[in-house]
């Protein structure tokens, strides 16, 4: 079997890579990338070094897609990754929506030509943005934890967000990109009749994670920790109790594997899929958790609020257990110390990774 990935020199994309090859013996794996985000030439060697194939190109452009073998499925790894692309200065929306939907369905004429699968990386950023802002939560062991005595909303459960929450404008470019994406994807494998899944990750982390703070929080929150950079608590009164779940791409990959393996050519194709509750911490529990591994950094409080920011967002991956008997392995310490080990290792990681302080 032979398996495209796009955006491969990215982090989740070259995890995803070096995963799939350590979980089948045999498979071929193709990477494209651009390496236009700071960081990605980095893992070209690598990857090369595990025996997977780089080639040089950019999702947008049907002409570089024309060069590529054909495959069995792709995996679509290549999107901006800032919810606040296109109004940051650092890109124009139009730039943000030709490399997360135009480049996507760039991907989906390659399928369509070569009867290929598909493997959609989407996010819990499709979700409405005012659904989300008005979960019920409470404020627990420093950080927000949902308050379940009133009931919750469709698509809610004590374990987190699931496929059927709102996904009601507005959601940010960002999130709206991703959206049309999915709605493409299903589209094309009905009317061609191509193998498609659409996973929406929450946060994905884990050592080599680019540190910007739109790239990976988690990873950033760390790295700048352990080299004494400054670090602020933004919105939310400046407390820092805003939650996160965390997902190490090697158990995406457990997944992914599953559903390119799955002969099932009917039902649900849309999976919600995260750390889940039990992989969720706030960013005050993970400045103590540096504390205690680094020692004591002062964090500022900033109250000032931003938009798209959020104060919980935990994914339920519930229907991926019951359908592909699929369970995340890593548990939150053993993510925070990974990155924890490589942050000793890599002084200089969040200027390669294009951060300015």
């Amino acid at each position: 079997m032979k398996i495209l990935i796009t955006g491969a020199c990215g982090f989740v994309g070259s995890a995803l890579a070096l995963a799939l090859r350590e979980r089948r013996e045999g498979l071929e794996i193709v990477g494209m990338d651009n390496f236009l985000r700071p960081g990605s030439e980095m893992n070209r060697g690598r990857l090369a070094r595990s025996g997977v194939r780089v080639v040089h190109g950019d999702v947008r452009l049907a002409s570089d897609w024309q060069e590529l073998p054909r495959a069995d499925w792709v995996i679509d790894a290549a999107a901006n990754p800032s919810v606040l692309a296109g109004l940051d200065g650092k890109g124009s929306a139009r730039q943000l929506l030709e490399n997360n939907l135009w480049g996507g369905v760039e991907a989906l004429e390659y399928c369509r030509r070569h009867g290929a699968g598909l493997i959609v990386l989407s996010s819990s950023r499709v979700y409405s943005l005012g659904a989300l802002a008005r979960l019920p939560l409470v404020e627990r062991g420093q950080a927000f934890t949902l308050d379940t005595a009133g009931g919750l909303p469709d698509g809610l459960s004590g374990e987190g967000i699931g496929v059927s929450f709102s996904t009601v404008p507005p959601l940010s470019l960002y999130g709206a990109s991703k959206r049309a994406f999915e709605l493409l994807a299903l589209e094309y494998a009905n009317a061609f009749r191509l193998p498609v899944w659409v996973n929406r990750c929450g946060v994905m982390a884990g050592a080599g994670q680019f540190g910007t703070p739109d790239q990976g929080i988690l990873s950033f929150w760390i790295h700048a920790h352990a080299r004494r950079a400054p670090l602020k608590y933004l919105g939310f009164g400046g407390h820092g109790y805003q939650v996160r779940d965390a997902l190490h791409p090697r158990d995406l990959a457990a997944l992914i594997d599953a559903q390119i393996h799955s002969s099932r050519i009917s039902g649900q194709r849309t999976y919600t899929v995260g750390g889940g509750r039990n992989n969720s911490i706030s960013l005050r529990q993970l400045t103590l958790w540096c504390d205690s591994r680094f020692g004591t950094h002062p964090v500022a409080a900033d109250g000032r609020e931003r938009p798209f920011d959020l104060p919980w967002v935990v994914m339920d991956s519930g229907d991926a257990a019951q359908d592909f008997d699929w369970r995340n392995e890593t548990g939150i310490e053993s993510i925070l110390e990974e990155i924890a080990c490589h942050a000793e290792t890599h002084h200089d990681w969040l200027e390669l990774s294009g951060w300015k302080a």
